[in-house]
């Protein structure tokens, strides 16, 4: 056995130990500290990485997401533990128990994440027929009792969040992105002048080595301004449009509902609800449009448009990469992979790894230490290697699994990491990353996955 073979044996064990360890049995907490419930986007990865050793444990956490639902068809962005010490905040400062449409006896939040879900979806499904057998009838089966739920997801997210058609998403909490404090959101948290917001207590700060890591307490206190906001209209969805100080088209989200939204409508067809796979594939054509229509014309990045102040946000975020994940023209995929991997962003010479940060290195917006301002983020580089393994462009999912796995081989499993040491931050042994681990290692061992 080759020492190349002895790591990935060593990151693939470690990494199953610490889903293991994030493991309450029907959901997988984030990390075990600083993050002891379920979020949405997060159980996606997760159930790519529990597909690759456990296909019913991955089932189970999808299963968990969906049974979630509002009977709108939202996901909501955390289902809670029975946790209520660790984090903040929590079910009842959400103020989400009076909400009409939460499910009976599920505590939740009433705001969403980026509908990764029919990815992960494929990935179980794919890995179910590869093993055969009763994981193979556990996945199809799953596949048609849920198929309802996501689509329903889809079709909330297209109409309520995109009610005029043009191809965006729009969010009403820079949560809802998962790009929680990114340089995106800005001008956009700058305009949000808070009312009288209750008194807080946080819990992040106490988890991580250096306060600077995490967003301050002026910014928590608009995040919570916001969540006092829609909770003050019970979550409805149209007088939270009418209320909130916070609306923006986020087109890296509106990236992942084309790419989406086209993996669930080849998931429809195979199980034969072909009406439902037309509509999704025009779903995913009307935001591919979208998110292309945003490109600006002088950095090549996609832009999110502030809707309150009618005008562009351009910055230089790994979120103006939302072409490659939407796909589309193969003109305008070239151009943004040239660009992702030229020298402001996988190519600048301070990297510690040849990586995409969060920031542009290049940005005067760059923070390397704090959070969503400069750091590498694992799970996003799997997302990025997928879509690229799927526009064709091999060598940029090659890069980004081999030198992500190289990244990783130091256990940690960080929330993020440094961009110029290497140093992983954050909360350590984070779920998805370790499940982007387990899904590197898979392809590295048994060869790429290049199905959409």
């Amino acid at each position: 056995m080759n020492t190349e073979t002895v790591a990935l044996d060593e990151i693939r064990t470690r990494a199953i130990e610490v889903l293991r360890l994030n493991d309450l049995g029907t959901m997988t907490t984030a990390a075990p500290d600083l993050y002891p419930h379920q979020w949405s986007w997060d159980a996606a990865f997760v159930a790519i990485g529990l597909a690759r050793f456990d296909v019913p444990r991955a089932i189970t956490e999808l299963r968990t997401v969906i049974d979630a639902q509002w009977s709108t068809g939202m996901l909501p962005h955390i289902v809670f533990s029975d946790d209520d010490t660790r984090y903040f905040p929590g079910f009842d400062r959400w103020g989400t128990a009076g909400a009409a449409a939460r499910p009976e006896g599920v505590r939740s939040t009433g705001i969403c994440q980026p509908p990764v879900h029919a990815i992960a979806l494929r990935h179980v499904v794919d890995r179910a027929r590869e093993n055969g057998g009763a994981d193979q009838a556990a996945a199809e089966s799953f596949l048609r009792e849920s198929f309802d739920g996501w689509y329903a997801w889809h079709r909330w997210l297209a109409g309520v969040r995109d009610p005029e058609g043009v191809g965006l998403i729009e969010i009403h909490h820079g949560w809802e992105s998962g790009f929680d404090n990114s340089p995106r959101w800005d001008g956009p948290y700058a305009r949000v002048v808070p009312g009288d917001v209750e008194p807080f207590v946080r819990k992040d700060t106490q988890h991580v080595g250096n306060v600077d890591e995490r967003p301050d307490d002026a910014e928590y206190t608009k995040y919570l301004w916001l969540v006092q906001q829609m909770a003050s209209v019970g979550f409805d969805d149209e007088l939270v449009e009418r209320t909130v100080d916070f609306r923006v088209r986020d087109v890296f989200f509106s990236g992942i509902m084309a790419a989406a939204s086209e993996v669930l409508a080849g998931l429809g067809e195979e199980i034969g609800r072909h009406a439902e796979a037309r509509e999704l594939r025009e779903t995913a054509r009307r935001f591919r449009d979208g998110v292309a229509s945003t490109v600006d014309p002088d950095t090549g990045l996609a832009r999110d448009y502030d809707v309150l102040a009618r005008q562009w946000i351009s910055t230089a975020t790994v979120s103006g990469f939302a072409p490659l994940v939407a796909g589309g023209d193969a003109d305008l995929l070239d151009r943004q992979r040239s660009l992702l991997q030229g020298p402001d962003w996988m190519g600048h010479p301070s990297l510690r790894f040849p990586l995409p940060p969060s920031t542009s290195p290049s940005s005067p917006a760059f923070r390397p230490r704090t959070y969503w301002r400069g750091p590498v983020w694992p799970f996003l580089n799997l997302l990025l290697g997928w879509a690229g393994a799927r526009n064709g462009q091999f060598d940029l999912d090659e890069q980004l699994r081999s030198v992500s796995l190289q990244q990783l081989s130091d256990l940690a499993f960080g929330e993020y990491y440094e961009p110029l040491t290497g140093e992983p931050l954050g909360s350590l042994s984070q779920a998805w990353t370790a499940a982007a681990a387990l899904e590197w290692v898979g392809q590295t061992t048994s060869g790429p996955e290049r199905r959409p």
